[in-house]
């Protein structure tokens, strides 16, 4: 069997193709792809051969995922991997799809891939992607935001949850989070694209290198010449400055 995987965190991608192979060491992962422009390049060459199944993230790094089942017209089996209200999973089940929570867990990635080769040998058992990429655009616009990442330390795969994140930094031409209990870990995003993944309601970019959330803040201070620097938990080893450009929406945030 032949598959494509389309997800733009590494370590997410890492391991779901590593329980591809335990589930079965006969199975081929094509590539793995990061982004909407790169898997609508790659599936319109001709000279790549075409998956059996593609597993798709709903939320990728330039666009959302279905934005490539809308430009090909993809007929090709899928399976979501994403987190979505209870709603929306019994909606996916409703046609016929199927989905896997992150983090992956190999019982339910084995069950997806059950499912598909029982719909696969099945003529007309494959579901109308169209209905799903309407449903999921409706509800990806009411849960939009990440509320989970991926991270490692060593050999191990942690799942955090973004509530326990209490601010991200670029530092050394890396990006890392800080989470309350002190923890750090490197995350493979820019900060401009956590912009666009964070709740702007909690998560606000006082700076060109530093995101915060709300509760993170202790306190905040007043300095000359205007500037407003952070006391933040967990404590940050440089000052936590708020851009003189970013100060009135930097107020504004607080005050929703």
């Amino acid at each position: 069997m032949n598959v494509l995987i389309i997800e733009d965190e590494v370590l997410t991608a890492k391991r779901l193709q590593n329980l591809l192979v335990r589930y079965d060491p006969a199975i081929r992962v094509l590539a793995q792809i990061p982004s909407v422009k790169q898997s609508i390049t790659w599936l319109e060459d001709s000279q790549h051969i075409k998956p059996d199944l593609i597993f798709l993230d709903i939320h990728l790094e330039d666009d959302l995922g279905f934005r490539i089942i809308d430009h090909l017209n993809l007929t090709i089996p899928i399976v979501f991997t994403t987190a979505y209200n209870e709603y929306t999973l019994k909606a996916f089940k409703t046609n016929g799809i199927d989905y896997l929570l992150k983090p992956i867990d190999f019982a339910e990635l084995s069950s997806a891939i059950d499912k598909f080769k029982q719909l696969h040998f099945t003529p007309g058992k494959l579901p109308d992607l169209s209905s799903i990429t309407s449903l999921l655009y409706q509800h990806s616009r009411q849960d939009g935001f990440k509320d989970r990442f991926m991270v490692s330390a060593g050999s191990k795969l942690f799942s955090l949850a973004t509530r326990d994140i209490a601010y991200f930094t670029f530092e050394q031409k890396a990006t890392f989070l800080k989470t309350f209990d002190g923890k750090r870990f490197s995350v493979d995003y820019s900060l401009d694209k956590l912009c666009q993944l964070l709740d702007p309601k909690e998560y606000f970019r006082i700076n060109r290198s530093m995101i915060v959330s709300m509760t993170s803040i202790l306190s905040i201070n007043a300095l000359s010449a205007g500037k407003i620097k952070l006391a933040l938990n967990p404590d940050f080893v440089q000052d936590a400055l708020v851009s003189t450009d970013r100060i009135t929406d930097f107020k504004q945030w607080l005050g929703k």
